[in-house]
């Protein structure tokens, strides 16, 4: 099923690569240039990024105290901590800084600046503020239970006793990078922590600092000459390019030294040809239907359900998304303790009716809002032909990607199609935001996934925020499969497919490859040879 745009780029993907190595420009020496959609970005502020593309440029800017480690996610190394000591009734963690660490602008790193970053992240209550808060912190109380201890020690205090290596995750996300306290307090504008200026610019400690962002046009980093990685590329630019296809074509003229959004048939040529390398990786990418329980029909349990019968996942992943996407229907991601691998759905559209008829259903109309892009169009349009056929009449809302993010946080959808990518290595990450909504009303201290759906479930709830305190590693998993096979029959959420992303670069780019996380997919050892 597939779409003309996609023939199109099958048609047309093997031409252009069979000239690549032929007169190519060259980017220059010293600067990476990548040709991305990078129109999801709303604020390059690690207090406030989310998105994937601002998860990936904050994560190159800034550092955190602890991070997962590359070789293997699912253990934590320090970053800017050298060390760390739980206390013995497991209610606080204190962390010694590395001694002599700089941010960009040459001055030392000290407790003070990781104390401010992390009470900064919970008073500014931003969309990933939840990440910290659950640990009882709020504006009123973090700057006692946040303190520094010393010039280079600080104490994270908690207000329950949760899993250790979980806290730890979470101190991991990206709204944990420590940022120089005086350089953004400098910048402040009435009361804001200085987020204005943090949107577009940065105070890190990262291998490179923003020096401008362009809303879907461009992204531009520079070396932090301060970084003890050694920062090899002088600069780093993202190219905002929405078309695969265009994408393509300027990796084949050398305008780009790395495309990063290529469809299946492209990149199915690019490995057969020696002038490109590929990098891969599996990714904890979610993409989901939603449906928002603000709208009547839509709140009809059989209503949800019948839509979950109506689509045709393995005819969307086989004709669509074959090499970038797997069908995976649970919110756990594959590669994630506590994941499962049950398909419970799949296209019966003669099932599918016979739900909405014993809600006395017999079809409505309905919009979907979307990205603009690929594979997001394709995708959406074979939603939209499944829905039809069980006589839901569904007009698609195309958009870039921080529109339909911003609609969808406000709750202003009526259904929706998006991705979801777990901000730490564990398992409460998308427990939390597929199951848990505590307080429905509009000022809501933490707006998750089930949040902006207007979904309310108090078992899934209780039993995700018991999970996470279970310090027997195994039964946690069973406490999180049993809560996805529930998830699937009660849930507004349609899981669909996860993704492994891919890379086409020039042959003569070396030291770059992909990450399983957004934020630690990395420029700083990329070199042109």
């Amino acid at each position: 099923m597939l779409s003309r745009r996609a023939l199109m780029f099958t048609a047309t993907a093997t031409p252009f690569f069979s000239l690549a190595g032929e007169g190519w420009a060259d980017t220059p020496k010293d600067m990476i240039v990548i040709g991305k959609a990078i129109d999801d970005i709303i604020s390059l502020d690690p207090a406030e990024a989310f998105e994937f593309s601002g998860g990936e440029v904050t994560g190159n800017c800034y550092e955190r105290l602890v991070v997962p480690n590359p070789a293997n996610p699912d253990e934590i190394k320090g970053e800017l901590a050298e060390s760390w000591t739980i206390a013995p009734d497991g209610l606080s963690i204190t962390f010694v800084l590395r001694a002599g660490r700089k941010f960009a602008s040459g001055n030392p790193v000290t407790a003070e600046d990781a104390v401010f970053s992390l009470v900064r992240t919970i008073k500014l209550n931003k969309a990933p503020a939840f990440i910290l808060n659950q640990f009882g912190a709020t504006k009123d109380n973090v700057e006692t239970m946040i303190v520094a201890t010393g010039p280079l020690s600080l104490k994270f205090a908690i207000a329950e006793k949760f899993a250790p290596t979980f806290v730890l995750y979470c101190l991991s996300a990206n709204c944990g990078s420590v940022v120089e306290k005086a350089l953004v307090l400098k910048n402040e504008v009435n009361g804001d922590l200085g987020n204005g200026w943090m949107k577009t610019n940065s105070a890190g400690t990262g291998p490179f600092s923003v020096r401008s962002w362009k809303a879907s046009e461009s992204v531009v980093l520079d070396a932090n000459p301060h970084s003890p990685l050694k920062t090899k590329p002088k600069r780093v630019f993202y190219k905002h390019i929405i078309d695969p296809s265009a994408q393509q074509l300027q990796l084949q003229q050398g305008d780009i030294d790395i495309a990063r959004d290529l469809l299946p048939d492209q990149l199915k040529a690019a490995q057969g040809n020696p002038a490109f390398k590929l990098s891969s990786s599996p990714r904890s990418y979610i993409m989901y239907l939603c449906m928002n329980q603000n709208v009547p029909v839509l709140a009809k349990p059989g209503v949800r359900q019948a839509i979950k019968w109506a689509i045709d996942y393995n005819g969307i992943q086989k004709n669509i998304v074959p090499t970038t996407y797997a069908v995976q229907q649970s919110f756990v991601p594959a590669g994630v303790m506590g994941a499962i691998a049950d398909q419970p759905f799949s296209k019966d559209s003669a099932k599918a009716k016979a739900m909405m008829a014993a809600e006395g259903v017999s079809g409505f109309e309905i919009t979907i809002d979307h990205y603009n892009g690929q594979p997001g169009s394709d995708i959406a349009q074979a939603i939209q032909a499944n829905l039809a056929e069980i006589g839901i009449k569904a007009t698609l809302m195309a958009a870039e990607q921080r529109q339909v993010i911003t609609r969808y946080r406000a709750r202003q959808h009526q259904m929706a199609i998006l991705s979801w990518g777990i901000d730490y290595m564990d398992p409460h990450s998308n427990a939390e935001t597929f199951c848990v909504n505590v307080d429905n009303t509009d000022t809501a201290r933490s707006k998750t996934l089930s949040w902006r759906n207007s979904w309310q479930d108090a078992d899934l709830t209780q039993r995700a925020l018991a999970a996470v305190k279970e310090p027997d590693s195994a039964v946690r998993a069973t406490m999180y499969a049993a809560m996805q096979r529930d998830h699937h029959q009660r849930s507004p959420f349609a899981l669909l497919l996860q993704s492994t992303e891919w890379a086409v670069m020039r042959k003569n780019l070396d030291g770059f490859k992909l990450a399983p996380l957004s934020a630690r997919t990395m420029f700083d050892q990329a070199v042109k040879v």
